[in-house]
């Protein structure tokens, strides 16, 4: 990649909205400074780190050397060499490079070593397959981290649309456990498990799997993310629909070479491929949820519920590797094409958009294999 491309992709980054995939720290500090919850509960505490970028990076050929062991995608941390102009270029890490303690020091001081704040911080959303703002937000609460608010794009309207569309999925379950009383446990069975510790209500079904500790936390909170990730699905759908038949009829406006124009052709037919196909492999995955769900609760078979909660930890990860790609996909075509405005871009800046979204569909274990 040229340095003008990479200047210009950085500039993207800096200039656009939080996504799955992108957790813009700079973006937050420059729109909502002023507010006090961002003193009081800053993401982290170290101010280069409390102004940085952090993303999803699927890991390319050339970068498998850099890391100590052999992942597909890394979350990486991007910190400005002037935090307010990325045209100058950042610093980069990934986490789980060689030397990363060292590295980090450098850069942030004590800040990364094991063991303090912002380091835990930093491992908690390693642990994710995606960044977003609902997952992120419940998981780093569940561990005893509250940043402020502003750093997770999540509306009021969403928060009840999403605890409405839980309590229809588990009423089944609570009529189940509950019998003719269900209706008055319902929106408190919902409530736990939407809390930031879910598990607690959930033990007799702990003892119904026989489940060890580890594993019934494990897969309680992994559920918790299938059923969020079942609701945000509905919800991306449509947008996925218009979004490809956008980018199938985006015309960049300007001169462009014969490699840009032959680039951008062979692309929208890559993309549309890959955004249908990883969007299967994500009902694919949900609809293993669905059956042991139904064994579970109309069939009397538990022992199908509890190989799910075993296996679904596993599955978290790349069910949100891929909706979280799709996410990414939908955020920032958004973000740079909002409705009701013309389309207009340059031949180069559409290369550039179309090269990360290649870059974000290309999920460990997807069948859907796009060319550089």
């Amino acid at each position: 990649m040229s340095g003008d491309r990479t200047v210009r992709r950085l500039t993207a980054l800096e200039k656009s909205a939080s996504t799955s995939r992108v957790l813009n720290l700079v973006s937050v500090q420059r729109h909502a400074a002023e507010d006090p919850a961002i003193v009081q509960a800053p993401f982290f505490n170290n101010r280069f780190l409390n102004n940085s970028i952090i993303l999803k990076h699927r890991v390319r050929p050339h970068e498998m050397s850099m890391l100590a062991r052999p992942k597909g995608t890394v979350t990486k941390l991007l910190s400005p060499i002037d935090g307010t102009d990325l045209k100058l270029g950042a610093r980069f890490l990934m986490v789980g490079q060689r030397g990363f303690d060292d590295s980090a020091e450098e850069l942030f001081g004590d800040a990364l070593k094991p063991g303090q704040r912002d380091r835990q911080v930093l491992d908690l959303l390693d642990e994710l397959p995606s960044l977003d703002p609902f997952l992120l937000r419940e998981h780093l609460k569940r561990h005893g981290h509250q940043p402020a608010r502003a750093y997770f794009a999540i509306t009021d309207a969403d928060m009840a649309r999403m605890f409405e569309f839980v309590r229809r999925e588990i009423t089944d379950l609570v009529t189940l456990s509950q019998g003719d009383t269900a209706a008055s446990h319902t929106q408190r069975m919902v409530e736990k498990l939407l809390s930031s510790s879910p598990e607690a209500g959930f033990e007799p079904l702990k003892e119904t799997l026989k489940l060890s500790d580890r594993e019934y936390l494990d897969g309680i909170f992994s559920w918790r993310g299938f059923l969020y990730y079942k609701w945000l699905l509905t919800d991306l759908k449509p947008q996925v629909k218009d979004i490809i038949a956008e980018i199938q009829s985006v015309r960049p406006r300007g001169p462009a070479d014969a490699d840009t124009t032959a680039y951008l052709g062979e692309a929208r037919r890559r993309l549309t491929s890959a955004v249908v196909g990883v969007g299967a492999q994500v009902s694919d995955t949900l609809s293993t949820y669905d059956k042991a769900y139904l064994a579970l609760t109309k069939e009397g078979k538990p022992l199908s519920f509890r190989e799910f909660l075993l296996e679904a930890p596993e599955m978290f990860q790349g069910l949100g590797e891929r909706l979280g790609a799709m996410q990414h996909v939908c955020s920032f075509w958004c973000y740079r094409f909002p409705q009701g405005k013309r389309q207009t871009i340059a031949p180069d800046e559409l290369m550039d958009v179309f090269l990360d979204f290649e870059d974000s569909l290309v999920v460990e274990g997807a069948d859907v294999r796009l060319s550089a």
